[in-house]
């Protein structure tokens, strides 16, 4: 038997889905429905605040500013202010944001090649 304890088991408190478990906290962030996107178009390489609102489409500029600096805050997107006029400022995956693509990327896969029949019921 494997002394390994699994995800479910760690997310578990005395056989419960804890409220208080931080896991919920990055769960909002990450799987929100503007956080799996913005993170999906950083997928594959570093972009300015214009081209991240044009790519995910239908995105105010207050939910980019937003979700953009949760996900800044939790170390996950980096943002770089290059000195300039006007100021230039690129948005890239840090190595956690990378690490979390690359296992958000196969659920999204799922997600695109089940969706136009789960949507058609």
């Amino acid at each position: 038997m494997s002394n390994e304890v699994s995800a479910l088991d760690r997310l578990m408190t005395d056989g419960v889905l804890a409220a208080a478990c931080p896991s919920r906290v990055v769960l909002d962030h990450v799987t929100s429905k503007w956080g799996v996107l913005l993170l999906v178009a950083l997928s594959e390489r570093t972009m300015r605040w214009g081209e991240l609102r044009r790519i995910v489409e239908g995105i105010s500029e207050k939910m980019l500013a937003q979700t953009l600096r949760t996900l800044e805050a939790d170390g996950i997107v980096h943002r770089e202010v290059t000195a300039s006029i006007p100021p230039r400022v690129d948005y890239s995956l840090t190595e956690r944001g990378s690490e979390l693509v690359a296992r958000l990327l196969p659920l999204m896969e799922w997600i695109v090649d089940n969706a136009e029949e789960i949507v058609a019921g």
